[in-house]
């Protein structure tokens, strides 16, 4: 079986990783460092958010050169010797790849090349398309004509009906590819192609027919490398059969469920969205992807905490009541859940320590864009991007640590039986030997109980403990009683 089908990813978010020369920004010798940290837990892959020269309007998602490395983070030497490194422990590299935008520092926008870009000359705005990040989509150039960006002004949105535009992203990932890095990860992969015909509540910027054809030419390319590559989607789509459209078999390999990701604390919700990716992916023959948290969402232990457990841009909660306890003990539940289901699972930066969302950062210290363009009202994305802690010799940080995190780092946990670390160590360890169709079984409207081949996972959403079928081979806390506590999982074999 390919690897990826089945496969364990880490999601490193660089400059918040491990900071390995005390500027207080993660780098690549900071990773290259720590790298043992993610291969002892059990993982087959990690996954790089972009590491390229950027202004960092936007977290390095405005790329201004595709083809080096952002110096804070070090140079491209640097990042070949990643690659060798993480290839010598077993990791394969998954890079981001940013195709719907770029810089406006990028050399095409600074040289004015617009064909390469979507610019109007009208007196008014061309339309009423908005911004993802807050505000009109379209901003001035300096002779009054507009430009296209779907996210912050600094990102101008690439013309993909231009063949140059083509031509040079299929160069760049044949660049990438020859410096072995095992796949990419592809940003707003649904947003590509336009349809200016169509007004912004048929969301013309996403999901248009005409970008299938750009992946079926990706695949290709790395197809025609050896070593099994991969091309991940990100795309946030409500129509699961239009989503599983990007997975046929001569386009990505897999793309990330957000249905998941956003579903509440509840076992028919759970179940549902469960059921509804295996179905929507069986067609195609594609694994589903698992994922709990991302560098662009409210940490799960802060979610599960609350009175309302799902996630919504719309809505963050920011600053709502949370129960960290009971959002610790669910999520020390979930990633059991999570990684008992068929096909891969992704687990971001800082899960493993059961870190939170950091929702009092001074906001004078708050980057993204999404906090300045929705004037002052939406505090973003920061909050999931502090650096992690991992010693109480750690330096300063570029955002900063709650001052109790010190508890919650590496140092701190490694060996703790009881810790969160610990619980993650055990399932990714034995994950692997997890195989088989999914089978429902029938422990009650509030419990989630499936088996696999020779393991069942049970889960329990309901508020008493349960009796289990079996002896547990691992749980996500003590048993009481030898029954399987209220918002705890366990594994039997």
């Amino acid at each position: 079986m390919s690897w990826w089908r089945n496969a364990s990813i880490y999601q490193v978010y660089l400059r918040s990783f491990a900071d390995g020369n005390g500027d207080g920004i993660g780098d690549l010798a900071g990773l290259r460092a720590r790298l043992s940290h993610i291969a002892n837990l059990g993982f087959d892959a990690i996954w790089l958010n972009p590491w390229y020269p950027s202004p960092l309007a936007d977290g390095g998602y405005d790329v201004a050169d595709y083809r080096d490395i952002e110096p804070v983070f070090g140079s491209l030497a640097d990042a070949e010797k990643l690659i060798a490194d993480a290839h010598g422990l077993g990791l394969r590299v998954i890079i981001d790849i940013v195709p719907n935008h770029c810089s406006d520092q990028h050399p095409w926008f600074k040289e004015g090349l617009w064909d390469r870009f979507h610019i109007r000359d009208t007196e008014d705005l061309p339309n009423d398309w908005k911004s993802r990040f807050g505000g009109p989509a379209w901003s001035k150039l300096p002779d009054g004509r507009w430009y296209l960006h779907l996210y912050a002004a600094e990102q101008p949105d690439f013309n993909w009906e231009n063949p140059a535009v083509e031509k040079e992203f299929e160069d760049i990932l044949r660049f990438w590819l020859d410096r072995g890095v095992d796949g990419f990860r592809i940003d707003v992969a649904d947003g590509l192609v336009k349809d200016f015909s169509r007004p912004d509540a048929d969301q013309p910027y996403s999901d248009q027919d005409g970008v299938h054809e750009i992946y079926r030419s990706w695949r290709k390319i790395v197809d025609s490398y050896d070593g099994d590559r991969i091309l991940v989607g990100e795309m946030w789509l409500p129509d699961p059969v239009r989503f599983a459209r990007y997975l046929r078999p001569d386009e990505m390999h897999s793309a990330f469920n957000f249905d998941f990701l956003c579903c509440p604390w509840n076992a028919q919700e759970l179940r549902k969205v469960v059921d509804d990716t295996l179905a929507a992916h069986e067609p195609v023959g594609a694994p589903p992807t698992w994922v709990l948290s991302n560098h662009d969402v409210t940490r799960h232990v802060t979610r599960y905490g609350r009175e309302k457990t799902g996630f919504s841009f719309a809505d963050r909660q920011h600053g709502a009541p949370t129960d960290f306890e009971l959002g610790t003990r669910r999520a020390r539940a979930a990633i059991m859940l999570t990684a008992a289901l068929p096909g891969g699972v992704y687990v971001y930066q800082g899960e493993e320590l059961g870190l939170w969302e950091v929702e009092d950062l001074p906001d004078e210290l708050r980057e993204d864009p999404v906090w300045h363009r929705s004037g002052f009202t939406d505090r973003g994305r920061d909050g999931c991007r502090v650096p992690l802690p991992w010693s109480a010799e750690d330096g300063p940080s570029w955002l900063p640590q709650p001052a109790n995190w010190q508890q919650f780092s590496v140092a701190a946990q490694t060996g703790d039986p009881g810790s969160m670390l610990e619980l993650y160590r055990q399932v990714f360890a034995q994950r692997r030997a997890i195989t088989g169709d999914l089978e429902w079984l029938d422990l009650g409207e509030n419990v989630l109980a499936f088996r696999r081949g020779d393991h069942t996972c049970v889960v329990n959403l309901s508020g008493a403990p349960i009796d289990l079928p079996g002896t547990p081979t691992l749980s996500s806390i003590p048993l009481t009683n030898g029954q399987l506590p209220h918002d705890a999982a366990a594994w039997l074999s």
